[in-house]
């Protein structure tokens, strides 16, 4: 198991995972001169598709984006009883061009900002794979069960190439939990090949930014807290997480695009919706996914709200974590004005 931990962690690493600048002080989130070889990453539009083809099923899923509470921003402002006002802007973990291209009001927040917080504050390699090491005891089955009896041969077929791409022998697969897979499955091939190029996601330029300029960088949560909410989903969820994961892997670039261009259009509502029409086309019902989401960013909001409060005290801090944190009445916004702070779009 030791000798897979490296690859388990810079995978973990990508997951988590600049427009012309307002003020020329600002310093630009550049990109590494070996990534300028990367490919640009490209998918269809499933929700173009939807509208052109299936247009009830598009409806529905625009029905439920506007009944979703705040879910039509990425940025906003937080005024506190003290301070200078902060700033909580939604990300999305992955090196895409346009998603890096920060708008000039986020870039000046960023500028003015005391602190910056990010949902884990190191990603470093080395705390990576501190992280997976404390937690090699939740990456396996202790109980006999094996992906290798309870995937048909075409899931394993998949689940074993996601692992060879991810760096990892395949046979690895007969040890792994299902989440560890499903972890693997969520990168597409275009975004690894991106990371392997030198490309970071927004998350971590965003604190080399920060770091760079001398200012401190805070985290709502340790990378033991988010692998312990993976592996919080109960077993049978998280195996029909994985064979959903497995039926619609070709579906992958096409997943990434649709959810880049809902966040440019700061339509973050229509993202769980078109997910959960996915899996009932691919045969399965969106029980298990909910559970999924109940752990990975319904929990994971109390968290990191409670860890925000007392950095978000005296003002001036600018706190990023990823986009399907914020909307809904269990997300990041609703969860601060709870507790006392005027939170406002700032876009």
């Amino acid at each position: 198991m030791r000798r897979y931990l490296t690859q388990l962690a810079l995978a973990f690493a990508a997951l988590l995972t600049v427009s012309s600048l307002a003020a020329a002080q600002l310093a630009p989130l550049q990109v590494p001169k070996e990534a300028v070889a990367a490919p640009r990453c490209t998918g269809r539009d499933i929700l173009a598709e939807l509208r052109e083809q299936q247009p009830a099923e598009w409806a529905r899923i625009k029905e439920a984006a506007d009944r979703t509470l705040n879910g039509r921003h990425i940025f906003w402002r937080i005024d506190g009883p003290k301070g200078p006002p902060s700033y909580l802007f939604g990300t999305i973990h992955l090196s895409d061009d346009r998603i890096n291209a920060l708008p000039v009001g986020v870039q000046l927040a960023l500028q003015s900002a005391g602190k910056v917080v990010l949902e884990v504050a190191d990603l470093s390699p080395k705390a990576l794979a501190a992280a997976f090491a404390k937690s090699q005891g939740i990456l396996v089955f202790a109980d006999g069960r094996s992906l290798e009896t309870l995937l048909t041969p075409e899931e394993k077929a998949i689940a074993r190439e996601a692992l060879t791409k991810a760096g990892i022998p395949a046979a690895a697969l007969a040890a792994f939990k299902p989440w560890v897979v499903n972890m693997m499955l969520s990168l597409s091939d275009c975004e690894r090949r991106r990371s392997a190029a030198g490309l970071q996601p927004l998350d971590l330029r965003l604190a080399d930014n920060a770091r760079g300029r001398g200012v401190p960088v805070a985290g709502l949560e340790t990378l033991e807290d988010q692998l312990q909410a993976l592996a919080a989903v109960p077993d049978t969820d998280q195996l029909t997480v994985l064979r959903a994961g497995l039926k619609l892997t070709e579906r992958s670039d096409d997943v990434l695009e649709t959810m880049v261009r809902s966040y440019l259009a700061r339509e973050i509502g229509l993202i769980l919706p078109m997910h959960e029409l996915l899996w009932r086309q691919a045969g399965f019902e969106p029980k298990a996914f909910a559970a999924f989401l109940k752990q990975l960013v319904t929990k994971r909001n109390v968290r990191m709200r409670d860890a925000a409060v007392p950095l978000l005290a005296e003002g001036g801090a600018f706190v990023a974590v990823g986009a399907l944190h914020l909307p809904g009445e269990s997300g990041l916004v609703a969860l601060l004005r709870e507790a006392g702070y005027k939170v406002t779009p700032a876009e």
